[in-house]
């Protein structure tokens, strides 16, 4: 296995889109196509409302995680738009250069320099939906892949309440 790293990608003006059914089912699908043809290994995501958190971890001497979220983004863009029917009010800019306006142009990369860093990062990424008060204990948020890891039992289900974490934990990547 090659580098992991951990991003956060953002819907266009914040749109609450990801958790509905078709926003899941989208991002599922797009996914499945994209690592298809472009492999790559889901170490860690939760989805929010209006973004997720993933961690990968890329094939060795590939580090082409662009190209990769470039599709996604344009993969789910298709599926939303045929089936919703609807994205937000595009910019000039955006109708200019064909945008539409489903996705932040930019998503946040961080390379994860250790197992250390990699911890830390897959526990952000399950802590999010604390952090944002979607949940009081993290287990309560159905689109997190902590439910995987309770399985391997690298978590308790216990991990995660409103009580343990406090602010300075939460600031890791903003």
């Amino acid at each position: 296995m090659g580098q992991v790293y951990f991003f956060t990608v953002v819907t266009d003006h914040r749109q609450p889109i990801l958790t509905t059914e078709l926003g899941r089912r989208a991002l599922r699908e797009s996914i499945h196509k994209v690592r298809n043809e472009f492999p790559f290994e889901i170490t860690a995501i939760v989805l929010l409302p209006d973004h997720l958190h993933a961690v990968w971890t890329m094939p060795r001497g590939d580090a082409d995680y662009s190209t990769r979220w470039r599709l996604i983004k344009t993969a789910f863009t298709r599926i939303w738009q045929q089936e919703a029917g609807t994205v937000a009010n595009r910019s000039h800019s955006r109708r200019r250069k064909g945008e539409q306006a489903v996705w932040q142009r930019r998503f946040f990369e961080h390379t994860c320099r250790d197992d250390e860093d990699l911890k830390r990062c897959v526990d952000y990424t399950h802590v999010n939906p604390l952090k944002h008060q979607l949940v009081g204990r993290v287990r309560d948020w159905p689109w997190s892949s902590f439910h995987r890891y309770v399985a391997a039992g690298e978590y308790s289900m216990e991990w995660g309440s409103a009580d343990e974490w406090h602010g300075d934990e939460f600031r890791h990547f903003e």
